[in-house]
């Protein structure tokens, strides 16, 4: 599925080939220009010189313009908010389920949490070869990301790591509905370090959604001092939740330290990279989580665990495999989402989708539904009209503001 979507998405929305000179990205009610050519220009240059320049920079923003429309740009966004949410809420199920039937190795499941960025590879590698046969430049690059964007993001891979192990851990200590509000507190942190890193500008209507999807997480942990599973001593329990707490600080985090990476990165931001991106951060995130298989000697226990395992060892292989591409498809949705809006934007659907795991949890695992979690829901989804609805309004404002400069353009160049 996810190596699909990424293939449409690539196909039909954004050139893979990065644009020279100036490039413009729109994202959203924000807009970035992104590694501009520094153009020096002669004092003895007189005025036609320096309208020649600003035709020419017009005409280099236009193709960009055509190429992204907001219909385009904005199919994309659902493209990744899908992804995302099949991730978000189909993860820590699968995930859950491997704990509940026998499987206790924490380190192979944080290792799953990315160890599906081979799908990416595949899709990178069909794009190379449909850019070398439809393309004018027959030496295309495989690989446009440069050193200095690797290395951020080789960086962010082994931070990532590091949360999926505190993921999993709390997981397998915890029911989906303690470990899914926990998680829920993300977006405080996300919002925080938007704030800090990105500047992220917050909007009364922003605020809003922070503080109802906050307050609905608050509501839900009303009932976690009876549900700790039978078996498990006090001690594994606050453990469980200490770690969960830690992973989504952690990943609150990552988040904006991906767009800032984009904004800082020095080249265009094409999908194709946004794939790389994508792939490199995975890739350097299991290695993280390999490291601490071998030292755990998870290899050596995965056989006999799936002989003993309680569905079956058929059924263990599958869940899995299953838990690799669920995985690959939050990740890959949570970076595309920060790609076409913001990380806080992400941030609100993952908080946002809390609901919707709890009644999963309900439905394939028996937990109770009390009536703290229908409140949330009802919270969650007010937090998510009032976001939705203030970046309806922003974009409005934006599109008027650029129309308006458009016809000043249009005005200027008629009267030269």
């Amino acid at each position: 599925m996810s190596t699909c979507l990424c293939l449409f998405a690539s196909f039909s929305f954004f050139p893979s080939t990065p644009l020279v000179k100036k490039q413009l990205y729109i994202l959203r009610t924000k807009t970035y220009i992104i590694n501009p050519q520094k153009i020096n220009t002669n004092n003895s240059n007189n005025m036609e010189n320096n309208k020649q320049t600003t035709i020419t920079t017009t005409t280099t923003i236009a193709p960009m313009t055509s190429k992204v429309s907001p219909a385009a740009r904005n199919t994309l966004l659902i493209l990744n908010c899908i992804l995302l949410s099949v991730g978000n809420c189909g993860g820590p199920l699968i995930m859950r389920l491997y704990f509940i039937h026998g499987g206790n190795r924490v380190w192979l499941s944080s290792c799953l949490e990315t160890a599906g960025w081979p799908f990416i590879f595949i899709v990178l590698v069909i794009l190379y070869f449909h850019r070398r046969i439809t393309g004018d430049n027959k030496t295309t690059s495989f690989f446009y990301m440069r050193p200095r964007l690797f290395l951020a993001v080789a960086f962010i891979g082994i931070i990532t790591g590091l949360d999926d192990y505190l993921y999993a851990y709390g997981v397998a200590r915890l029911p989906i509905s303690t470990s899914a509000l926990i998680i829920a507190s993300q977006l405080g942190f996300t919002a925080l370090f938007a704030y800090l890193l990105v500047k992220q500008k917050f909007t009364p209507y922003s605020i809003n959604a922070v503080v109802l999807l906050t307050v609905g997480a608050g509501v839900l942990a009303l009932h976690t001092s009876s549900d700790r599973p039978e078996g498990e001593s006090k001690k594994e329990y606050v453990m469980g939740f200490v770690m969960t707490v830690g992973a989504a600080l952690l990943y609150g985090f990552v988040l904006p330290l991906i767009e800032l990476t984009y904004n800082k990165a020095k080249q265009g931001i094409t999908y194709t990279l946004v794939l790389e991106i994508q792939l490199v951060m995975c890739l350097f995130a299991t290695i993280f989580c390999t490291v601490g298989m071998i030292v755990d000697n998870d290899f050596k226990v995965i056989p006999r665990e799936a002989t003993e395992f309680g569905l079956g060892k058929t059924n263990y292989y599958t869940i899995l495999c299953a838990s690799a591409l669920i995985w690959q498809c939050f990740f890959l949705g949570a970076i595309g989402v920060i790609f076409c809006a913001s990380s806080l934007l992400s941030g609100i659907i993952i908080a946002v989708l809390l609901p919707v795991t709890e009644v999963l949890a309900v439905v394939f695992y028996k937990e109770k539904f009390q009536a703290e979690k229908g409140v949330a829901l009802v919270l969650s989804l007010w937090g998510f009209a009032s976001y939705f609805y203030g970046e309806y309004k922003s974009t409005k404002k934006l599109n008027d503001k650029t129309r308006s400069s458009q016809q000043s353009l249009e005005l200027g160049q008629a009267n030269v």
